[in-house]
């Protein structure tokens, strides 16, 4: 239940400190509290008059616990919310460090499940382990002690109670947790399968798939509701059982105290104090069981995070390259890429030069994104070699070549930002004029006339809406403000927007290709005729390749695959 990263942390070991002195002096308030109780209600049955003085104790000790409580919330809320902020900082500053590649082992509904829901159910543990475990660790010792000196036939009556307690509290703890850590991982898959089919729901319903898909996505969550229900059986049943014997523990104590009462060897003044501390005996460990399962929870999203940041670094390549020119080579010698599960792509063979405008085509699922994250340095190939500005490299994850691209992918990002700093993203130096001028080359003005604050609007998710075709017009701006970055990749830039948006995106894009290395996936045929040469892709496998006349005479895949998806004019 408790991850021992979790002392680990910065402060850890001075708020356990304070917090155990919080609770040595908790445990004595609720000694006074029963000591001072009981003799009021002893004078009381003996016909004496209400003792003040112990009243005030009570009083006292009453308002201590309170404030105790409120001080120790307060406390380990600051602490949970720093501790937790740091994670989520360090997750993300770790998810922008590796980018795509990170995304690509972990997948993208894991990771914001981590980000979000993850690092509150850690806030949560943090906060629990802290209190109730150190409350479960001091309280009992002192109460214990103190009705040892009342009573100790009783004392040791709740104290050989106790392990049974712990001993069921053990084995269904068990069983809670190797359910709770498989309900963790269904509920990352859940994520991503989630993502995953929401992403990719128009090309689910071109392809005729999204009403399968929709019956696969209630199957995945009709059985994580049910495995969250036997998991939270089991959690119940550990707290009814905790329940049943600490209840059964206090009543054989006050049985045992009334028949004492009745034949004279028990005084009132001890009893009562004994029945008000049974209770408060086993009050620490019930509160822990009832969040025994939240803690579960916390602990194995604290664990993942934790993974998450510490995990190997993707293999990159610390190599200095020029800025791309029209004399520098791309090779390619039957590079490999095998994911976690199984598929592989390759082995690919490609040699490219200068600014050439490489269109990337195949199905959906032909391995077309894949060979783009190859080349982007997102992903590191299992095998083959690289050869890039004449220098053998293992993985395009190199620093200086992600500073000479221009990524484009089918949804690009916009910034909770103001439309000026979303399209200098890459060079914030530009001014007014420049950014005006890319905006009506790229025809954005309609949207800059209709922005209340012009350049200085905020755009982005819970702002301004805008259209997937706003938002490509936006990335393709940021692409014509910057004149430095001489590699552009397109992963299906167009995929998701209507023929007539996309072919007036195409006549703004061509003139961006000039003097560039352009890498452009896509499954739309008639832009390959702007291209100077083409791969083609069917199962992972790069079986064509060549420019549009020589593959066409080639009448192979290529030809099949214009055959298959004909009916783009531009491809006839």
């Amino acid at each position: 239940m408790i991850d021992r990263h979790l002392f680990q942390i910065a402060g850890a070991g001075s708020i356990a400190k304070r917090l155990a002195v919080l609770e040595v002096l908790q445990a004595f308030l609720i000694i006074g509290q029963a000591y001072s109780l009981s003799d009021v209600l002893t004078k009381l049955w003996q016909g004496h008059s209400v003792d003040w003085l112990m009243m005030l104790i009570f009083a006292l000790c009453f308002s201590g616990r309170q404030l105790i409580d409120l001080i120790v919330g307060r406390g380990l809320d600051k602490y949970a919310a720093n501790v937790t902020e740091d994670l989520r900082n360090k997750l993300l500053a770790k998810v922008f460090d590796e980018g795509q590649a990170l995304v690509q082992r972990q997948g993208t509904g894991s990771l914001i499940t981590m980000a979000l829901d993850g690092i509150e159910e850690v806030r949560q543990y943090i906060k629990l382990v802290f209190s109730k475990v150190l409350t479960m660790m001091i309280v009992p010792l002192f109460v214990f002690a103190a009705m040892l000196y009342l009573n100790w036939q009783c004392a040791v009556i709740l104290l050989v109670m106790y392990p049974l307690i712990v001993l069921f509290m053990i084995i269904l703890g068990h069983a809670a947790q190797d359910r709770a850590i498989k309900q963790f991982g269904n509920f990352q898959k859940l994520s991503n399968n989630f993502i995953d089919s929401l992403r990719g729901i128009d090309t689910l319903k071109y392809l005729g798939l999204s009403k399968r898909y929709s019956n696969s996505i209630f199957n995945l969550s009709e059985n994580f509701r049910k495995k969250t229900m036997a998991v939270l059986k089991v959690a119940m049943l550990s707290t009814f059982a905790l329940d049943f014997f600490t209840t059964l523990s206090i009543a054989i104590v006050a049985v045992y105290l009334g028949l004492g009462l009745l034949n004279g060897n028990v005084k009132l003044f001890p009893a009562l104090g004994i029945l008000i501390l049974a209770p408060e005996f086993f009050l620490p460990i019930r509160n822990f069981a009832n969040d025994f399962h939240a803690t579960l929870n916390g602990k194995n999203a604290f664990h993942r995070i934790n993974e998450l940041i510490k995990a190997p670094k993707e293999k990159s390549e610390d190599l200095a390259l020029n800025n791309w020119s029209s004399n520098d080579e791309l090779e390619l010698n039957n590079l490999k890429f095998k994911y976690p599960k199984g598929t592989e792509i390759g082995p690919l063979k490609v040699n490219l030069k200068g600014y050439q405008k490489v269109g990337i085509i195949g199905m959906s699922g032909s391995g077309k994104s894949t060979l783009i994250n190859l080349l982007s340095g997102f992903l590191t190939p299992t095998d083959g070699k690289i050869r890039v500005q004449n220098k053998n490299v293992s993985t395009l994850n190199i620093p200086d070549w992600h500073k000479q691209l221009i990524y484009i992918p089918q949804n690009p990002y916009i910034f909770t930002a103001s439309l000026r700093d979303n399209i200098s993203f890459y060079t914030p130096n530009a001014s007014d004029e420049e950014i005006k001028n890319a905006i009506h080359v790229m025809g954005l003005d309609d949207l800059l006339n209709d922005l209340p604050n012009g350049l200085d609007t905020i755009i982005g998710q819970g702002k301004r809406a805008l259209s997937g075709g706003q938002a490509q017009r936006i990335a393709l701006a940021r692409a014509f403000l910057d004149r430095q970055r001489h590699v552009m990749i397109f992963d299906e830039p167009t995929a998701h927007l209507d023929i007539e948006t996309e072919i007036d995106l195409k006549n703004r894009m061509i003139p961006l290709m000039e003097n560039r290395l352009v890498l452009f996936a896509t499954h739309r045929l008639h832009w390959l005729k702007q291209m100077d040469y083409i791969l083609v892709m069917n199962h992972g496998k790069l079986v064509e390749q060549g420019n549009f006349e020589e593959l066409k005479n080639k009448n192979g895949y290529f030809m099949e695959l214009m055959q298959e998806m004909r009916g783009e004019k531009d491809a006839e």
